[in-house]
């Protein structure tokens, strides 16, 4: 076991996922600590925001569990910095509890949001769901071919006959929930359950709205879709030009 402690940084040296814990309060800090490395998760530990974007250029962790509340930058500010370049699986841990902040915490490009005060299963069971995420990302680069748009989710990069367009961290994660299973109708309850978590599985209205501007920004007529189609009572389904999603081995780095 490696243990190095250095002003705002705690770093435990004990496998091969790292999670970095974004956190100003010493006691939630030591709770998550004790939690993850009985697991034996690699752990850094930050207190600011700035010094959160430093360790995560330093030490391109796994994972993070991001609180809201920092002292000198707000998390949503780091989110969308970190969203900036690069993937990696954000879980807020925030005593934030209203709707529109959870929303806020999504949009701005988290992929989970745990309120305070947690229990541990849960947590975990949230971690290790981010984890698994993040390696089937890393597994694959997942390309999606709809008519003269190419859309690739894990490096949220798309472009189209006028040149890149624009989406959001919930189009993707949508677009890839789709992708995961295209060619098959995948329910709403499941999308709901992915993207916004178990607590919202009746928002439909959320989910309309995005499958809404996703056809805007990719289908030939949004008003007849081609690619995003709606299943009535169902859910939706994914089709591509060629059936169902290409994926391209990672490069040899």
């Amino acid at each position: 076991m490696h243990y190095e402690s250095r002003a705002g940084t705690v770093i435990v040296t004990l496998s091969t996922h790292c999670i970095l814990i974004v956190e100003d309060e010493q006691t939630i800090r030591t709770v998550l600590r004790v939690i993850l490395a009985r697991e034996g998760y690699e752990l850094i530990e930050a207190d600011t925001g700035a010094r959160a974007e430093t360790e995560i250029r330093r030490h391109k962790p796994d994972l993070l569990l991001m609180d809201l509340g920092l002292p000198d930058i707000d998390g949503l500010t780091v989110i969308r910095n970190v969203r900036a370049w690069s993937p990696v699986p954000i879980i807020v841990v925030s005593a934030r509890t209203m709707e529109h902040q959870k929303v806020a915490a999504l949009d701005a490009g988290a992929d989970d949001y745990i309120t305070k005060p947690f229990s541990e299963p849960e947590l975990l069971a949230r971690v290790r769901a981010g984890l698994r995420r993040s390696a089937r990302r890393a597994d694959q680069t997942l390309i999606l071919k709809l008519g003269p748009v190419r859309v690739e989710p894990g490096s949220r990069l798309s472009r189209g006959p006028q040149g890149a367009i624009h989406l959001t961290p919930l189009e993707y994660r949508v677009l890839e929930c789709l992708a995961q299973q295209a060619g098959m109708v995948v329910r709403q309850q499941q999308l709901m359950r992915e993207i916004w978590g178990p607590d919202r599985v009746d928002d439909t209205r959320s989910l309309r709205i995005i499958i809404k501007q996703l056809r805007q920004k990719l289908e030939p007529d949004a008003r007849r879709p081609r690619y995003l189609l709606t299943e009535t009572g169902l859910g939706y389904r994914l089709c591509t030009d060629e059936g169902e999603p290409l994926t391209q081995s990672p490069q040899v780095r």
